[in-house]
């Protein structure tokens, strides 16, 4: 059972991608209007996003189109792959197993830690002199 349109959320410390995703003859993705390797530029973070599809390889699949903001494009990356596991999990549920096992239905909660008064940085504090 496939609904026409599939919107998921995937995040990633700042980064969140919202996707939307149709049915189509073969994957294809748009990042904020651009191609998928326009985008993100290397081939590291365009294998990043496809460890979605790999996994799911009996998957239907699917055009699909993404929002994404915040964070760096590492990042952004990520929570694409996070989204896009998400949609296909609610387009057929039975994968959910095999994403699990892959731990791509994880999301990274990993941020930066606040400044404490009285440091220099999150942990970093001045040199303790003896004399």
């Amino acid at each position: 059972m496939t609904k026409d349109i599939i919107t998921a959320v995937g995040r990633r410390k700042t980064a969140s991608a919202s996707v939307r995703m149709t049915p189509a003859k073969a994957n294809a993705v748009t990042v904020n209007g651009k191609d998928l390797l326009a985008y993100f530029k290397t081939a590291e973070r365009v294998r990043t996003v496809h460890q979605a599809f790999e996994v799911a390889e009996e998957a239907p699949t699917y055009s699909i189109t993404v929002h994404a903001l915040g964070g760096g494009l590492a990042a952004q990356a990520e929570a694409l792959r996070h989204a896009i596991s998400r949609g296909i999990i609610k387009a057929s549920p039975e994968l959910r197993g095999v994403f699990k096992k892959a731990g791509l239905l994880t999301r990274d909660p990993r941020a930066k830690e606040r400044k404490k008064p009285g440091l220099k940085k999150a942990r970093k504090a001045s040199q303790w002199s003896k004399r």
